[in-house]
């Protein structure tokens, strides 16, 4: 018994989930670019933000905060309250309010290029990082 005969919707699903998957391509390729921006308005280099962990680090950075901030990210549940936290930070840094933290939280695919792309200036200190 073939895959075609034990599922007769598989042209209907691979039609519906290739487009899904060309959306969150698209979708992380847009943040990407837009984190690129982002961190080189701040300053720091903008390949980061295609390294793992790394471009984590220096969001925190940008953020304002410790690097170890990064390792409260790998407790559950505080890692909710940490991230919100790095990414207030990260609003206020670039003359956003708490809103903009809410936007971040919910569509950081759409507020991150904002950032990156938008005529927010970073004015924020990276002097409390030590690493």
């Amino acid at each position: 018994m073939e895959f075609a005969d034990s599922c007769p919707y598989w042209p209907f699903l691979v039609a519906m989930i290739i487009p899904i998957i060309i959306f969150a391509i698209m979708v992380g390729v847009i943040e990407v670019v837009g984190a690129w921006f982002m961190f080189q308005k701040a300053g720091e280099p903008g390949w980061a933000a295609i390294i793992p962990i790394y471009n984590y680090l220096i969001a925190i950075k940008i953020a304002g905060k410790q690097w170890w901030y990064l390792l409260l990210m790998l407790i559950p549940v505080v890692n909710l309250v940490i991230y919100i936290i790095i990414l207030n930070g990260l609003a206020k840094n670039f003359g956003k309010g708490t809103g903009f933290t809410v936007g971040l939280f919910f569509f950081r695919f759409i507020f991150i290029p904002i950032l990156g792309f938008g005529k927010a200036v970073y004015s924020g200190d990276k002097s409390n990082f030590d690493a």
